[in-house]
């Protein structure tokens, strides 16, 4: 029986790439579950909205297709994004070096730079996702 995929990340903050984790999540696990796993790895609380992004900038970020963003998810139709519920980490980052821009808190805006290191596959017993790697102290989500 075949054991399945899985997609390795790097996760950098996007102001500071020297604060990175290392994530590796099943192939076919979703956008959503990548960016709770993005977001746990930096010991934030899961409790704003996010979105995947394929512009590399500020300026280019929600103009450049495609985007995935849990706004689509939601049944106002307010979003011209994709779905991060739907849509499959295999789907959105097809191969090694694929980057995207990962936008969690659209107030505070976290912008972290995702990028697909490379794919390997499951291992026995193994738990996923999982920080496979850690370097540099996160930041502080909520500083008082």
């Amino acid at each position: 029986m075949a054991r399945g995929s899985t997609h390795m990340f790097r996760v950098a903050m996007a102001d500071d790439a020297k604060v990175y984790r290392d994530i590796e999540i099943g192939s076919d696990a979703s956008l959503y579950d990548l960016a709770e796993a993005i977001v746990g790895a930096f010991g934030f609380d899961f409790d704003h909205p996010f979105g995947f992004y394929s512009g590399k900038t500020r300026a280019t970020m929600m103009r450049t297709q495609p985007f995935y963003e849990a706004f689509a998810d939601l049944d106002d139709g307010e979003s011209d994004g994709l779905s991060v519920e739907k849509t499959l980490v295999a789907v959105a980052f097809p191969k090694p070096r694929h980057r995207m821009t990962f936008l969690f808190d659209y107030g505070d805006e976290w912008l972290f730079s995702v990028t697909l290191a490379g794919i390997g596959e499951k291992a026995p017993r193994a738990r996923y996702p999982r920080v496979v790697a850690t370097h540099g102290k996160a930041p502080v989500q909520y500083p008082v």
